[in-house]
């Protein structure tokens, strides 16, 4: 058998794979990668549709960084993105630690419970605009009321408005975080939690020392996943307040939508995503080699 007789069936081998993945490749690159080097080209550039695009150097960014929505707009990201983080990861792990185990009826609770991940985000938004329905005879007032609180003005009050939203945001992504928590308990050595039993461990401190280091990876995956989800939070605001009352809940994606195609300043929204995507990328740089430092 001839050396390239050998060689041929090894890259057939080899090149397989990639016909297979190279569709969906080209429809990735039309409409993620392409889209991606205008933006980077448009944020140089003042878009004048029809007239040609003008350069502008790094005139965008400088507008802005400059610009006090911006600003504020960042700062109700951050805020979103770590109460959105936090209290849907913790929320995630309380229903994870209670419908862990293999008993039949709990499949129904947790594909109840998961629920609101795989509804659209619309109708999510409608039901919760009902629940918070400002006046008294509001669901949520009602339920308030019978505790003697409230009314709440909830997404009319700028007080309220960015936690009201948070707290849609918590709901919807707690199912997510738990079903990966689940899967995480599941990779748990179930020997460590018999020896320390043993060694005479309650409830707690098993919980302590056994699962909570065992789930210190899928922790870090949810961290991810859920900072980058929070930094490009859009639709439930959109839907919700679109950025009102008075900027309150404006975000970074809202901000940039209005920029884009309400004000058709396309140059500067092309500029602002690519700060977006620039926070993004360095987030998920430093989670890996913090990661990558933690493993070794």
């Amino acid at each position: 058998m001839t050396v390239r007789a050998v060689r041929f069936p090894r890259l057939r081998g080899g090149l397989t794979p990639w016909l297979f993945l190279l569709p969906a490749l080209l429809i990735f690159a039309a409409f993620k990668f392409v889209p991606a080097v205008r933006a980077i080209e448009m944020s140089f550039h003042e878009v004048r549709p029809y007239l040609g695009d003008r350069w502008v150097g790094t005139d965008n960014y400088g507008t802005v960084l400059s610009d006090a929505d911006f600003g504020a707009a960042v700062w109700h990201t951050v805020v979103l993105a770590v109460g959105q983080t936090a209290g849907s990861i913790l929320l995630g792990l309380v229903l994870a630690l209670l419908l862990e185990g293999t008993a039949r009826h709990l499949w129904f609770i947790r594909t109840a419970v998961f629920l609101p991940t795989v509804v659209a985000v619309a109708v999510v938004a409608e039901v919760w605009r009902i629940l918070y329905f400002p006046g008294a005879e509001g669901i949520l007032n009602s339920v308030f009321g019978w505790f003697g609180l409230g009314p709440s003005d909830f997404l009319n009050s700028r007080d309220s408005s960015l936690s009201s939203i948070m707290a849609v945001g918590i709901w919807r992504g707690a199912p997510y975080d738990m079903m990966i928590i689940l899967a995480g308990l599941a990779g748990v050595d179930r020997s460590l939690y018999e020896a320390s039993a043993i060694d005479g461990a309650g409830r707690w401190r098993r919980l302590w020392h056994v699962t909570f280091p065992g789930l210190r990876p899928v922790f870090v995956i949810l961290l991810t996943l859920a900072a980058i989800r929070g930094l490009r939070v859009f639709t439930e605001v959109f839907l919700l307040t679109n950025g009102d009352p008075q900027g309150s809940t404006e975000v970074l994606m809202t901000l940039i939508y209005k920029l884009g195609l309400e004000r058709h300043d396309l140059g500067t929204a092309a500029a602002g995503s690519i700060v977006l995507l620039l926070a993004t990328v360095t987030l998920t740089l430093a989670v890996r080699a913090r990661r990558k430092v933690g493993t070794t």
